[in-house]
């Protein structure tokens, strides 16, 4: 067994960093001109030198490849997802039995709310490139989106919210083929008066949009209103905070550009830089481990409210805070050793997923069921969305088709998230952290990850050598006569 420590190889070197299709699809030979986003980014991106334009060499290998990658994936083969009756599903941290008809449609309703964002195509050009779409290399970039989508999702409607128009057939496991993408349209608002927006710190956008009106209670629609915007912030136009547009430029200081294949780690930082960037986040930061380790002095610095006070004081107000935890698990393939240490994690409810896949193939893992991860595919190309219209369709923002993979088929390649809300949930979440890897260090001798108190100046690099010190983790594999019976098709809901 080829076993290695987290922290050792926590960055990806060039070779990993390479595309997914193992090519790089179009290396523009056009200088990038930074945006200088207004309104909701003050003091956006520095502005670079302009050269020439992509020349048509470049403008022909980017059509050529933009259209083969539009068709690869345009469609999708629809296959069937088994899930067993008899095991419990976990789907951030809430536990789902599928022997019972009322956790099958709860399940559903639940996997359907949160937000999934696929490759697009026929966007507004990224500056500097002819791309109009990022199918074939951005589905990190994607994976990444809906981490933080999921984030915004529980930081302003809490993780129990359920989008009401997530609506499924309740009998499945009477169904023989995976449940169909059903359509969601949104009430038409025309000649309605609008409730008053959502409150900002800065002055209304057009990415400040109304809720659907339709019949329902004052909290409802003030929901849907939070919905609607979150999505908006993932627009693929320049404007959104969040969007294809916006990543791709703040990947530049990481040494990316469109087209690039972007790691776990690189997309954690994008993801803080971005978060860090836009005053309409609400009081969210963003924290990214150093090493696989999270010093509990970083967070809360970065989490403190008062200025002139510890963090730590009585009374002290902190931010909510995202924290982001880029690692590997393994060698050249994932380290079974940590597939119980990865279950608990995705049991709890700070957890909001893990960004990660299969080698060279992003997905966004969202929970499990036995030795199987439960995950969203950004592997989808859909056409653009024009969400600065108050009525744009969010039937392609969300996805009622789950989708499993074995953990052995993984990339030991990963970045898990975690969210607290205050101070109070923070220390929660430090003292269920550090219960779960102690129990799994006992088991594969080092941690995935660990919690210390402090901040990261105040620890050596002699130290933090000794405390991730490398060892090899034995894993015996199960013998052909210790292998179980296939389960029969009674024991299984298909959706």
């Amino acid at each position: 067994m080829n076993s290695v420590s987290p922290t050792s190889v926590q960055y990806l070197n060039q070779d990993e960093l390479g595309h997914s299709d193992g090519r790089q699809l179009f290396n523009s030979r056009a200088s990038r001109q930074g945006a200088s986003y207004q309104g909701l980014f003050p003091g956006g991106g520095a502005a670079h030198s302009q050269q020439s334009e992509p020349d048509e060499v470049d403008k022909i290998k980017s059509k050529l490849l933009s259209t083969w990658n539009n068709v690869k994936y345009g469609w999708t083969v629809k296959t069937k997802t088994n899930f067993s009756k008899l095991s419990p599903v976990y789907l951030f941290g809430h536990r789902y039995n599928f022997g019972q008809e009322e956790d099958v449609e709860g399940f559903q309703k639940d996997f359907a709310s949160r937000i999934w964002l696929t490759y697009r195509r026929d966007f507004q050009q990224l500056e500097g490139t002819m791309w109009t779409t990022d199918c074939g290399w951005g589905c990190m970039l994607r994976s990444g989106q809906m981490l933080l989508a999921q984030g915004l999702l529980v930081h302003f409607l809490s993780r129990d919210w359920i989008w009401p128009n997530a609506l499924f057939t309740t009998r499945v496991a009477e169904t023989e083929l995976p449940v169909k993408l059903l359509s969601l349209p949104c009430p038409n608002t025309a000649n309605l008066h609008h409730d008053p927006p959502i409150p900002t710190d800065g002055s209304r956008s057009p990415w400040e949009l109304q809720a659907a009106q339709h019949t329902c209670s004052p909290d409802e629609l003030e929901n849907e209103r939070y919905h609607r915007k979150i999505v908006s912030w993932f627009a693929d136009q320049p404007q959104a905070p969040f969007g294809i547009h916006r990543l791709v430029d703040l990947g530049r200081s990481s040494g990316k550009k469109a087209g690039d294949w972007y790691g776990p780690s690189v997309a954690a930082h994008i993801i803080r830089k971005a978060v860090d960037c836009c005053s309409e986040a609400g009081n969210l930061v963003v924290y990214v481990s150093q090493d696989c380790t999270v010093y509990k002095g970083d967070v809360a610095n970065l989490a403190n409210r008062s200025e002139g006070r510890s963090a730590w004081d009585a009374g002290v107000e902190w931010k909510a805070v995202i924290i982001l935890v880029p690692m590997r698990l393994g060698g050249e393939t994932f380290n079974p050793a940590y597939v119980e240490c990865v279950k608990e994690l995705l049991k709890l409810d700070f957890c909001i997923g893990i960004i990660g896949g299969k080698p060279k193939h992003s997905l966004y893992f969202v929970g499990f069921q036995d030795d199987s991860l439960l995950y969203l595919d950004p592997h989808y190309c859909q056409p653009f969305v024009d969400t600065t219209k108050e009525n744009f369709s969010l039937e392609s923002f969300h996805c009622n088709s789950p989708r499993k993979t074995a953990f052995t088929k993984v990339d030991p390649s990963c970045t898990i998230g975690f969210y607290a809300r205050h101070r109070r949930e923070f220390e929660h979440l430090c003292q269920e952290l550090t219960q779960v890897l102690n129990t799994a260090t006992a088991k594969e001798r080092y941690p995935m990850f660990s919690i210390v108190e402090g901040c990261s100046q105040e620890y050596g690099l002699e130290e933090l050598c000794a405390r991730f010190s490398q060892q090899t983790v034995q894993v015996q594999r199960p013998s052909k006569r210790g292998r179980t019976k296939k389960a029969t098709m009674e024991e299984f809901v298909v959706l």
